[in-house]
């Protein structure tokens, strides 16, 4: 049976601090790298060219997710995220100089330049992601199979989009966690837009929690993009698995406040003037206000924080050299001992 969870009940006030500094860090992190993946893309829009190659997926407005399901989780859990994953890699502590040069293409990042954003990997934080729609649910089954296995408490999250939700490797995983009792949590990014495709013409069923009944694990739909009630969700799903009771499903009803990807001129989007009063930020900062909890020299402090940190991964990913060409074959093959 699904459940819906739609406020927050009255979680401490210095989680919710954190939650709020998790997702100004995610939000100075993402613009900065819109600005540097445009500063010097020019006429034309040569994805292949400047000091960001490639293509682009920013999740911005996405925050809330990644806040409240990653403050439940450790050093020793693992993250499978999606082809827009820097939110989630954030919240879990990848290391930010170390990622931002991976997006650079420098030889100081998580893959040595070679993956760029859509493919990070950290196995330090135990995070991964891919450029394959719902590729990474099957590896979080692997991981918390090695956990089980092991007699561990440690969890795997994978993390997908809506129409993610519609592939064969979201059902067949469902399945399998569910068959063998996993722990695993996996996570839903209702956006409403696959790529350019809304969910109404994409999925049959109003919620993907809802497909949870159909392998007898839990579904929880939070409403709203509302952190609080993500973070409380989040806490008992995260905490059923750890005790050895199995995987649940958390789907999130979030906001993708830029388009799937940069260059998208999102003209499918009639809601599109709209969105901004939506953002997920400046409602959470309100409802902090009203709490008490967060003023303005507060709320200065975090974002000078945010912007310091962001600033000097962008400094060392710049000062970090490019990779020398003729290695550009290395680690393709196992090496000899």
């Amino acid at each position: 049976m699904t459940t819906t969870v739609t406020t927050q009940q009255g979680q401490d006030a210095s989680v919710r601090l954190d939650l709020y500094r998790t997702m100004v860090l995610i939000r100075t992190y993402e613009m900065a790298i819109l600005r540097e993946y445009h500063a010097d893309k020019g006429p034309g829009f040569d994805i292949g060219k400047g000091l960001i190659p490639g293509e682009m997926h920013l999740s911005a407005g996405q925050e809330p997710v990644a806040a409240g399901v990653c403050a439940h989780l450790t050093g020793n859990d693992a993250v499978t995220g999606p082809h827009r994953p820097h939110h989630f890699a954030i919240a879990h502590g990848v290391d930010l100089d170390r990622m931002t040069a991976e997006i650079f293409g420098r030889e100081s990042g998580l893959g040595r330049g070679r993956g760029g954003h859509m493919h990070l990997f950290d196995p330090e934080r135990h995070f991964s992601c891919s450029g394959i729609i719902a590729e990474g649910l099957p590896p979080a089954l692997g991981q918390a199979f090695a956990f089980k296995t092991r007699g561990t408490d440690r969890v795997a999250v994978a993390v997908a989009g809506e129409g993610a939700a519609n592939q064969g490797a979201f059902h067949e995983s469902l399945n399998l966690a569910a068959l063998w009792k996993l722990p695993v949590l996996f996570v839903i990014e209702d956006n409403k837009w696959g790529i350019s495709v809304p969910r109404s013409a994409s999925t049959s069923v109003a919620s993907n929690a809802d497909r949870a009944a159909g392998y007898g694990i839990p579904g929880v739909r939070v409403e709203d993009n509302d952190v609080d009630a993500v973070h409380e969700a989040a806490g008992e799903l995260v905490g059923r698995a750890r005790r050895g009771e199995g995987p649940a499903l958390l789907e999130v009803e979030t906001l993708r406040l830029l388009g799937h990807f940069e260059g998208d001129a999102q003209g499918y989007r009639p809601e599109l003037a709209d969105v901004g009063a939506s953002d997920p930020i400046p409602r959470y900062e309100a409802r902090l206000q009203e709490a008490g909890l967060l003023d303005d020299a507060t709320k200065e402090q975090v974002a000078a924080e945010a912007t310091e940190r962001v600033e000097s991964a962008i400094t060392f990913a710049k000062d970090s050299p490019l990779p020398d060409p003729a290695e550009a074959t290395r680690y393709v093959f196992a090496e000899e001992a």
